[in-house]
Order: structure tokens, then C-alpha cells, then sequence
């Protein structure tokens, strides 16, 4: 569950950041290569600072892949 927020999240960021540049000014496109810059880095190291905080809120971790769910 988590890894699916922390992907509608930083999308969420880029597509805002984009309107923003658009609108507003081309500055705010600084916030996209924020979240990108993040990104990259956490695929190396494993660091998600959004990760932590959904932890600590209490949101469960995604399963792994390839085990299966029990249905009932």
C-alpha cells in the first residue's frame, strides 16, 4: 500500500509542478526535479522520507511480489 501512495504522491507533485510552471511561473518546475532528484535517489539507497512518515502513520507496506493473497 505504501510504495502505491508514495507513486500517486510524487506524481501528484510533477503534474502540479507542471501547472504551476505553466500558470504561475517556470520556477515551480524546480519542485518536479525535486521529487524526480528523490526519486533516483531512493531506488539506490532505499531512503523515502514519505515512506517514513506513512510508516509512522500506520499505513501497512506493500506485500512483496510474487506472494499470493489468501482469498476467502
Amino acid at each position: 500500500m505504501r510504495e502505491r501512495i508514495v507513486r500517486a504522491v510524487a506524481g501528484t507533485f510533477v503534474l502540479t509542478s507542471m501547472v504551476l510552471a505553466v500558470y504561475v511561473n517556470v520556477q515551480w518546475l524546480w519542485l518536479g526535479v525535486f521529487v524526480g532528484v528523490n526519486l533516483l535517489q531512493s531506488s539506490f539507497t532505499k531512503f523515502c522520507p514519505l515512506e517514513i512518515i506513512l510508516e509512522k502513520v500506520g499505513v501497512e507496506k506493500s506485500e512483496q511480489p510474487g506472494s499470493a493473497r489468501k482469498i476467502n
